[in-house]
């Protein structure tokens, strides 16, 4: 049976012959708003069903991180972030990663599966049912869990789509990002969409060699191709970017490094979130000294480029950005 989070409105209007229905279907479902005795009983040709969660690991910061269980009996991982008057959901696009980014755990699991637009809709369902009793149901999500998210392109955007629907949960495009270690291809198709999100693209090194060594992903798709693909972009649609930059002590975080950012991203107007690695036993990095960070940081905004330094969120429990693989417990 097909999951209704595997469909658009309209794929359930062509179902029904009738868009007015499918749009109280898509409320009533999405809103939780009542729905006739004929308009409920369609529901029973669709699976309802969302994940189960199988572990909830809750850090002393407040963010959580649950571990699901699909219908096929793979698992995957998302993370609830809270922030001031609002949460972040983080979900996964992928089980596994294929990419093997020497500074992340998930790429360290290789690559399961896809997941499909209903298994990254209901991702952020279970997220939404474990903030109901908050005082703010405000939320963005985040393409930063688990896997490449334009490795599977059409499911991911799909998703995105159900998500921005606006007789659904109408989560508006700029309250969503997609997150990616470079794949020039994706990014130019992403170009030619007519519904653009927010756009963080992964650096982690401002030269091929940095990046080759740690991001194997640059060998076919350097770091000039990269940038060139998002010159390419509209000037409105560029300042929807962020790149991404992890911070390792002794290989990222050096003045030279952040020179040479500065003069790759110069011009481009996008802005860098730079990321205090999160460490793990099997990772062989370290994370750097606080004082080099806010050096590096000053570099690039001496040279006009927007610069910030991510607040670690849930390292506590594994549930932290380059954290997530599939663990049943906290290591």
């Amino acid at each position: 049976m097909k999951s209704f989070f595997d469909c658009t409105r309209l794929e359930i209007a062509d179902y029904l012959g009738s868009p007015a229905r499918a749009s109280r279907v898509y409320k009533g479902v999405y809103r939780e708003e009542a729905l006739s005795a004929a308009d409920a009983a369609t529901l029973q040709h669709f699976n309802l069903n969302l994940p189960r969660v199988i572990h909830r690991f809750q850090s002393a910061d407040g963010t959580r991180r649950f571990l699901l269980r699909l219908e096929d009996g793979e698992t995957v991982e998302s993370v609830v972030i809270p922030e001031e008057q609002r949460f972040t959901f983080c979900v996964s696009s992928q089980i596994g990663c294929a990419l093997a980014c020497q500074f992340c755990l998930t790429g360290k699991l290789g690559l399961t599966r896809n997941l499909s637009a209903a298994e990254i809709v209901s991702q952020v369902l279970v997220q939404l049912a474990a903030i109901a009793d908050g005082t703010s149901n405000r939320f963005s999500v985040v393409f930063m869990g688990m896997g490449e998210p334009l490795q599977n392109y059409d499911n991911v955007l799909k998703a995105v789509r159900i998500l921005a629907d606006d007789h659904g949960l109408a989560l508006p495009l700029h309250r969503i990002t997609l997150s990616t270690a470079g794949l020039v291809p994706g990014i130019q198709r992403l170009a030619k969409e007519s519904s653009f999100p927010n756009l963080s693209i992964s650096l982690t090194g401002a030269t091929n060699e940095k990046r080759d060594e740690l991001m194997p992903i640059n060998q076919k798709y350097p770091i000039e191709e990269v940038l060139e693909a998002v010159r390419s972009l509209p000037g409105s649609r560029r300042k929807r970017v962020m790149f991404e930059y992890v911070m390792i002590k002794g290989l990222t975080d050096s003045l030279d490094e952040a020179r040479r950012l500065s003069e790759l991203l110069r011009g481009l107007g996008s802005k860098v979130n730079l990321i205090p690695l999160n460490e793990s036993p099997d990772i062989d990095f370290q994370r750097p000294d606080r004082e080099d960070m806010l050096r590096f940081q000053q570099v690039l905004l001496k040279n006009d480029i927007p610069t910030f330094i991510r607040k670690t969120r849930g390292d506590d429990v594994y549930g932290a950005c380059g954290q997530l693989k599939q663990a049943t417990r906290i290591l």
